[in-house]
């Protein structure tokens, strides 16, 4: 099950997820109460051990923006969680190993995600970013091969029927973790990735993630 703890602003917060076993973490540089600077993700990312994937999230963003920023902070990923074109994908797509794009269950630009050329699809509610758990079984039918991420108001409390029910390669949480915005929680982000691992079908939890080849030479 990989697992992405989202809306990191501090060093301390991006080093205790990595021990606990998170396999991305997500910096904020749309706006957001959870926002960060490109030169604090910069300093931040340069202490992640290499199999942890840094994302930069952006919203909304000019494409030269996003290229930019990915670039000069050290993020191997981007994820796109806006009203982003495939065209503006297909920009960026060249300049980063891996292409996240969010999309809100239920939504009918759901039917165009494979234009994207994204390596996952993070799934939220109609509010991203708003810790609002949306209806699971909006999910009935989606393709089964396609790298889902489960995101929406998931917490340690919930994330094993969200895993159970939506059976998604991954998970991704920022509200549901932390004590106060901005500010993870080491208890939280524990029993987060605990359950969501637990939750997870044996044979696929035995098989391992599967993660993105973001290694890079």
């Amino acid at each position: 099950m990989f697992v992405k703890i989202c809306g990191i602003t501090n060093e301390e917060d991006a080093l205790m997820a990595v021990a606990l076993g998170a396999d991305a973490l997500g910096f904020v540089f749309a706006t957001s109460s959870r926002q960060i600077t490109p030169g604090a993700a910069a300093d931040i990312i340069k202490r992640l051990p290499p199999d942890v994937l840094p994302v930069g999230v952006f919203r909304d963003q000019a494409p030269d923006r996003v290229i930019d920023v990915a670039l000069r902070v050290g993020c191997r990923g981007v994820q796109l969680h806006g009203h982003e074109t495939p065209g503006m994908a297909d920009r960026i797509r060249p300049h980063v190993p891996v292409l996240i794009v969010g999309m809100s269950a239920g939504s009918s630009a759901l039917e165009h995600f494979d234009r994207f050329g994204a390596d996952a699809l993070l799934l939220d509610g109609h509010s991203p970013g708003s810790g609002q758990v949306f209806d699971w079984s909006l999910t009935e039918g989606m393709p089964s091969n396609r790298r889902v991420i489960l995101a929406g108001g998931l917490t340690p409390d919930n994330v094993a029927d969200g895993v159970s029910i939506v059976r998604p390669w991954g998970v991704d949480v920022s509200t549901g973790v932390e004590s106060q915005p901005g500010v993870k929680d080491p208890r939280l982000v524990r029993s987060f990735i605990h359950a969501a691992r637990d939750a997870e079908d044996p044979v696929r939890r035995a098989e391992g993630p599967g993660p993105f080849d973001w290694d890079m030479d």
